[in-house]
């Protein structure tokens, strides 16, 4: 039935929408606080720029779960069932949502490692350690999705 996709593809619309809005969000707050941070140091480009990019990767987790259900678990079609669809919008809306915040909070993390680079101090790695436990929570979310697509599979 044509509605179950309707639905099914709200929650892909949702997946994918949240989770780049959060990315680009999250890349633009570690990108002023690099531009700002390049004033005073400017030889540690490499550094901000890593770390500028890192908020950017739960963008792409939310493209993974819309590549997941299209082709691994091949459940967006016409004849998909209530259930299916419900549970894609309930994964695309888990997924959105824990994308969007992870990533506008990892990019504050990031911002205040690169303003500290900025003035000088060795946190880079720390920087780094620190930025990846925001990110844990969107591949935590990314592995959610999957194990709801291979039971609807």
């Amino acid at each position: 039935m044509e509605m179950n996709l309707l639905i099914a593809y709200i929650g892909i619309a949702i997946m994918v929408g949240l989770s780049g809005i959060g990315s680009a969000y999250g890349v633009t707050i570690a990108g002023n606080a690099s531009i700002g941070a390049l004033k005073k140091n400017d030889s540690a480009f490499g550094n901000f720029l890593v770390l500028t990019a890192l908020p950017g990767t739960q963008g792409l987790y939310g493209f993974a779960g819309y590549f997941m259900f299209q082709n691994i678990f091949g459940v967006l079609t016409p004849e998909m069932t209530a259930i299916q669809a419900c549970a894609v919008l309930g994964a695309g809306i888990g997924l959105g949502l824990v994308a969007l915040f992870s990533a506008i909070r990892q990019g504050q993390v990031c911002a205040n490692g690169i303003a500290a680079i900025g003035q000088g101090h060795n946190v880079f790695g720390n920087t780094l350690i620190l930025a990846v436990f925001p990110e844990l929570y969107a591949i935590v979310a990314l592995a959610a999705t999957f194990l709801m697509g291979s039971a609807l599979a």
